[in-house]
């Protein structure tokens, strides 16, 4: 008993730590990300709005060019990615993200951002948080179990949205809900909580409490004399007609993103040169019916804008607008998130909408508009429904975003704008049945010749080696199996004249070596045997898969943490 309490104790005590290492992580993760958005905010983009428009058309190019040297140079191999860098790492079996990158893809992603890219801070955001996290839980490894070694890189990125968007609970949500498509993940609920709170009090105390989307304070408000807002079954139809339209345009912006991130046919310097081009002429024509350079930044200028009294086609034409602006900045080897891109296409879809039912509400459909397309986009509709809740301080939109949010999950599908979700969890042996069929492939294996007789067979293998069931094999092709039970009903005389290939079984099962475990284990159900040879899909002998070998791979790797 005392044994017992013992270990209560210590388990207590080490989790007390982990708890005490997600906040330190919240606080680095929330400073870091304040002196990031005021470098980026206060400096770059502040200095960008006294250009000419001449000055303006140019500037996404050129950090577009800058940033891609930094990270050529300063990081060789790393790629753009920021936000699919905490997902990618959070389904890898030994994640990494190394301390000696992080300052290169931050000062990449401040070129990207600062010049006018049209990308948001919350990519670096994560990134920043991911990394910390991990590099404190790698640094301080003894106090984690195997199965935690996740926790802090969660933390981190909760902390960074948090901190970015001052939202605590959307961090949190977010941390836990991208990783998978349809599912979300539990284990750091926790953690994420106090590090997502120590980031965002960590980042308001050198940023403040502004909030993040320009319209959203007014939000709670309808047109008409500043009452509170009211929502009626005419605005239940138009959350649903909005729901279905966000999640048919996140449907195909999701598959141009994953098409951007990927673009590797061309050369990144034709493709910064190519993007350059396409965003000058952006540039150009925004300012030209705008009035202003709305395609430049993570588009906080152009929700700000479309939320009043405009022309449908003005509308549309800004959707299309920032649409391109994204996508190319992101083929062209920008850095940046795509969180506040995908909220500044929904709150102008939702406009668009919203001019369209002629809605008198001014900030309903837009507010809708952002949670249904961020939710779709990102597949991540709780993370959508919070943002719009804790931005607009009150629930008053909770419900109708509810409703457009999950009608747009339906209509976009399994589409999504990160390259790394997974549908679901798996569970223990379906994770182990994933595994490739030469985890537990035996290729150091006796077989016997087809013109044996089983005289040998019976002698060498089964009596001197304890074996069971051989594969048959001539030369290198595999013909089949022969076993005990093969034999057992000949009459001893014979053996010395019954050659193998008059007994063997050729109506067995085989498999490939492209096969997983569970592709394995379910046609040795199929064939009621317990292993299966291995081949090269000509016949070519390779090796044995067995159960038992697929039993003890089990056990080894819960030892080893495999």
């Amino acid at each position: 008993m005392e044994l017992m309490r013992s270990a209560l104790r210590t388990g207590h005590g080490r989790f007390t730590r982990v708890l005490a290492l997600s906040v330190l992580t919240g606080i680095i993760t929330g400073a870091v990300v304040a002196v990031f958005e005021l470098a980026v905010s206060e400096v770059l983009l502040a200095e960008l709005e006294n250009l000419s428009l001449w000055q303006l058309a140019l500037a996404p190019g050129i950090g577009l060019a800058l940033a891609s040297a930094v990270l050529h140079f300063g990081a060789p191999g790393s790629s753009a990615a920021t936000s699919d860098e905490y997902v990618r790492c959070f389904h890898d079996r030994h994640p990494r993200l190394p301390l000696r990158v992080f300052p290169v893809k931050m000062l990449a992603g401040a070129l990207t951002i600062g010049s006018g890219g049209a990308v948001g801070l919350e990519g670096p955001a994560i990134y920043a948080g991911s990394t910390i996290g991990l590099t404190l839980q790698e640094r301080l490894h003894r106090f984690f179990r195997r199965e935690e070694t996740k926790l802090l890189l969660t933390a981190g990125a909760a902390a960074g949205v948090a901190a970015v968007f001052k939202t605590p609970a959307t961090g949190v949500i977010f941390a836990l809900e991208a990783p998978y498509r349809d599912d979300v993940t539990r284990r750091a609920l926790l953690p994420a909580l106090l590090a997502s709170a120590a980031g965002y009090i960590s980042y308001v105390v050198i940023i403040g409490t502004d909030p993040v989307v320009p319209f959203i304070g007014r939000a709670r408000f309808d047109g008409g004399g500043g009452g509170l807002f009211e929502f009626n079954l005419a605005d239940i139809g138009g959350a649903l007609l909005l729901g279905v339209v966000a999640g048919l345009a996140a449907r195909g912006f999701a598959w141009l993103v994953r098409r951007a991130k990927t673009a590797e046919s061309v050369s990144l310097p034709l493709r910064v040169a190519l993007g350059a081009v396409v965003l000058a002429g952006l540039t150009v024509a925004s300012d030209a019916f705008f009035e202003e350079p709305l395609s430049l930044g993570p588009g906080y200028r152009a929700m700000e804008w479309v939320v009043g009294d405009h022309a449908i086609g003005l509308i549309a034409l800004l959707f299309g607008i920032r649409l391109s602006a994204t996508v190319v900045t992101l083929a062209a080897g920008g850095v940046g998130g795509v969180f506040i891109p995908l909220a500044t296409l929904g709150v102008i879809l939702g406009q668009f909408v919203s001019e369209v039912l002629g809605s008198e509400k001014p900030t309903l459909y837009p507010t809708l508009g952002l949670a249904a397309f961020l939710g779709a986009g990102y597949r991540a509709p709780l993370t959508a429904v919070m943002f719009v809740a804790e931005s607009t301080g009150g629930g008053v939109f909770v419900v109708p975003a509810l409703i457009a949010a999950a009608v747009s999950q339906l209509v976009t599908g399994p589409n999504s704008v990160s390259s790394y979700q997974r549908t679901e969890r798996m569970g223990h042996l379906e994770a182990r049945f994933a595994l490739p069929l030469s985890s537990a492939l035996t290729t150091d294996v006796f077989t016997v010749p087809p013109d044996a007789t089983v005289s040998e067979f019976m002698f060498t293998h089964v009596l001197g080696r304890r074996e069971v069931v051989v594969p048959v094999v001539d030369g290198s092709a595999y013909r089949g199996m022969v076993g005990l039970e093969d034999v057992a009903e000949l009459d001893r005389a014979a053996w010395d004249t019954t050659l193998m290939e008059d007994v063997m079984r050729t109506d067995l099962p085989s498999a490939v070596p492209s096969w997983t475990l569970r592709d394995a284990v379910a046609e040795m159900d199929r064939g009621d045997v317990d292993q299966l040879a291995v081949t090269d899909g000509h016949d070519v002998f390779i090796g044995i898969v067995r159960v038992d070998d697929i039993l003890k791979l089990d056990d080894i790797l819960d030892q080893t943490g495999g």
